[in-house]
């Protein structure tokens, strides 16, 4: 009798085409690049608030001009400050982007990641407006994917169902329906993922917990901008149907 395949050693074309992409924006910069042109290319892809300050003080400051102000939503995720900060978000990227890019398919996954990142990057601007301050990091989309995955990892089927024991023989954990987003939060194992992921966030916020090296701070602004993205905007790209709503029953008297 063959056993199903399990889905989760099944590493998706388009997951592992962004973590080469990354590693290999990573590898130039180090390897290639003299420090002068790696500072100008990081100024120039990396998400800065000031870029979007009205005051004449910032023209012309920053390379890349009003063209920055449009791709920097997005490309300033490409770029790491190093081997570890690339290493934490491709493990995690791995493990909570995979099951997303064979449920939702390659070309709505990278859609769904790109907006997730841009949303992280709008929170860091309300959060830091004006500010020369420099993010980079792909981390708001691999929280887009945390919060998306979360959505049906934990429904009966799914991926992570095993905790409850109800988790099928089937080798479509990854397509199961998904609850509604209201019923989704009533779910105790969805709510603990949450609290501990905000909780972990909290921590990063103020202080108590690094990831990265000395001096470097956790963007953890745009980490729940791209988390929230995810969790709302998970319906709207979700290819599979969801759970149907049980219909009320109405009583003969």
């Amino acid at each position: 009798m063959d056993l199903p395949r399990q889905p989760i050693f099944n590493v998706p074309a388009v997951v592992g085409a962004l973590i080469v992409l990354l590693s290999l924006v990573h590898a130039v910069r180090v390897w290639l690049l003299p420090g002068n042109v790696d500072r100008a290319l990081v100024w120039a892809l990396a998400f800065v608030p000031a870029r979007y300050d009205a005051s004449p003080f910032t023209d012309g400051l920053l390379p890349g001009g009003w063209a920055a102000e449009i791709w920097s939503f997005v490309t300033y995720a490409t770029l790491h400050s190093d081997v570890m900060h690339l290493g934490v978000n491709s493990i995690w990227l791995l493990a909570f982007g995979s099951p997303l890019a064979r449920r939702f398919g390659a070309g709505r996954f990278l859609l769904f990641f790109a907006v997730t990142i841009a949303a992280g990057a709008l929170a860091n601007l309300v959060m830091h407006a004006g500010e020369f301050s420099l993010m980079i990091g792909a981390s708001a989309g691999v929280s887009g994917t945390m919060a998306a995955a979360a959505r049906f990892v934990f429904e009966p089927g799914g991926a992570l169902a095993m905790w409850r024991g109800d988790r099928g023989d089937r080798g479509d954990a990854d397509r199961v329906p998904a609850a509604p987003l209201l019923v989704s939060l009533r779910n105790p194992r969805v709510m603990t993922f949450l609290a501990v992921w905000f909780a972990l966030n909290l921590l990063f916020g103020i202080g108590s917990l690094t990831l990265i090296g000395a001096g470097q701070s956790v963007a953890w602004e745009a980490h729940i901008g791209g988390f929230l993205a995810g969790l709302l905007l998970f319906s709207a790209f979700d290819p599979i149907n969801p759970v149907p709503a049980v219909p009320h029953q109405h009583l003969a008297h």
